[in-house]
């Protein structure tokens, strides 16, 4: 892992479970203090996660928020650099997929998703970037998906939503470069979570997506949090508007 010069704060949202919770915990063991955010209905997995990353020895904190709330986020945001001191890296992490057909896909539907993948990621970007800019420091992880560059059927909002975060990801390492401040993406690909498992209840396309993979074999969560604490750690200062797949070999690009 790479390891800190100095003390560093990671804000990881959605991270009572999966990725999310690996890449807290990730961090963690890479030296940073961590605030975990979840929805006010995950308090106690998000508990259970906090006090994890305190046993390894790591400073930790929970601010519940739903990061499609504009009001929310900024309230979350406030209470994370009021309890933390400082919020050095942020892992935009939370994520929702709802699948459905294009034909059958309702408009509430779309809106969720994008709600809470896209515009989430949106805004806690810009409800941080006043105190990254005024430190003239900061590491934004964006968590996409290789949905995002093939899409899968019946998960056309869930690749439209990660496609956008792919290029909102692109203009802001543009936009905030000068400060000191780098935005970088993962697409992870078929990982075992409870999100991922919507892709591999059926054992012949679980078998299907394994004989895809060069690895031959299924993501974990840790396999997302290495590279995630990279792009997070003063390692990747000279790495910003990239795109990086961890899928195993599915996409060679």
């Amino acid at each position: 892992m790479c390891q800190t010069r100095e003390r560093r704060v990671a804000l990881v949202t959605g991270a009572s479970r999966g990725i999310g919770r690996a890449c807290a915990l990730g961090l963690a063991r890479a030296g940073f203090d961590v605030v975990v955010n979840d929805l006010p209905r995950e308090s106690a997995p998000l508990e259970s996660v906090r006090a994890e990353i305190a046993a390894l020895g790591r400073a930790a904190w929970t601010v519940l928020a739903d990061v499609s709330d504009a009001a929310a986020v900024r309230s979350m945001v406030a209470a994370a650099i009021a309890a933390a001191g400082q919020i050095d890296a942020l892992v935009n992490n939370a994520g929702i997929l709802i699948v459905n057909s294009v034909e059958g896909l309702e408009e509430a539907q779309w809106d969720a998703v994008m709600n809470v993948n896209a515009k989430g990621t949106f805004l806690v970007s810009q409800a941080l970037l006043p105190h990254m800019r005024a430190r003239r420091y900061g590491r934004i992880v964006n968590i996409a998906s290789i949905g995002g560059k093939h899409g899968a059927p019946l998960q056309a909002h869930y690749s439209a939503s990660k496609a956008a975060v792919m290029g909102f990801t692109r203009v802001l390492a543009q936009e905030v470069g000068a400060d000191g401040i780098t935005a970088n993406c993962i697409c992870p690909g078929i990982i075992v979570t409870d999100m991922g498992r919507t892709n591999l209840d059926d054992p012949t396309t679980r078998d299907q997506w394994v004989r895809i993979t060069a690895l031959r074999r299924l993501g974990q969560p840790e396999d997302v949090a290495g590279p995630v604490v990279f792009l997070a750690s003063d390692a990747a200062a000279f790495v910003t508007g990239q795109t990086l797949n961890v899928c195993g070999g599915i996409v060679l690009s």
